[in-house]
């Protein structure tokens, strides 16, 4: 049988549900504060509803992530350039490095209240292991000079690039240090072209 639709109720109360816990977590000193039981009273529904559709506080977090995340991985999967599949891996792994900085800069609350759930180490998520496995096989296909051979090498790599991207830095950098949004993407910018940058010239330095 073909699955059923939800019912109008209930995808209005998903919607009031995750518009309620965006504001808490915006406007939250700490996503730790922010409670099951303060979404419903928010949301405008029984804490018993927010349960039963979505199990604890953290399955909540991952929906709402991956609800606000969904336009970003549309447009890496079937996009068009620079994000898209048809982009030369030289020219998509700065583009996708600087959409999930920008998207950590408007979601970075949201972010911060999914790494701070303690479930799972955030290298485990499976938003982390997307984009860390699209990383890495787009530098293993760059081309020469900065090609990358080793599969260990990529590995790293890409966990290095995407470490620049964390919620709690890019919260200290954009909201305790006030560095300003643009100058956030030049610095990302020129930390990835010096990090390709840099195996252009390592096999010369290698000789002596």
């Amino acid at each position: 049988m073909p699955e059923r639709k939800p019912r109008k109720d209930a995808a209005r109360n998903r919607a009031a549900v995750f518009a309620a816990a965006d504001t808490l977590f915006t406007q939250c000193r700490s996503p730790e504060d922010v409670t099951m039981a303060d979404i419903a009273a928010a949301a405008g529904v029984g804490k018993g509803t927010l349960f039963r559709a979505f199990g604890d506080r953290t399955a909540l977090i991952r929906a709402l992530y991956e609800a606000r995340l969904e336009p970003l991985r549309s447009a890496v999967e079937a996009g068009p350039p620079p994000l898209g599949p048809a982009t030369p891996p030289l020219q998509r792994v700065p583009a996708l490095l600087d959409a999930v900085l920008c998207f950590k800069l408007d979601n970075r609350h949201l972010a911060l209240a999914l790494e701070a759930t303690g479930a799972d180490s955030p290298y485990r998520t499976a938003h982390y292991e997307r984009w860390h496995t699209l990383l890495r096989d787009l530098l293993k296909q760059l081309p020469a000079p900065a090609a990358i051979d080793s599969a260990d090498s990529a590995d790293f790599t890409a966990h290095a690039l995407l470490a620049a991207t964390r919620a709690d830095l890019v919260e200290y950098l954009a909201g305790e240090k006030g560095v300003p949004r643009e100058e956030l993407r030049k610095r990302l910018a020129d930390h990835i072209a010096g990090t390709l940058g840099a195996r252009t010239q390592r096999e010369p330095a290698d000789e002596h």
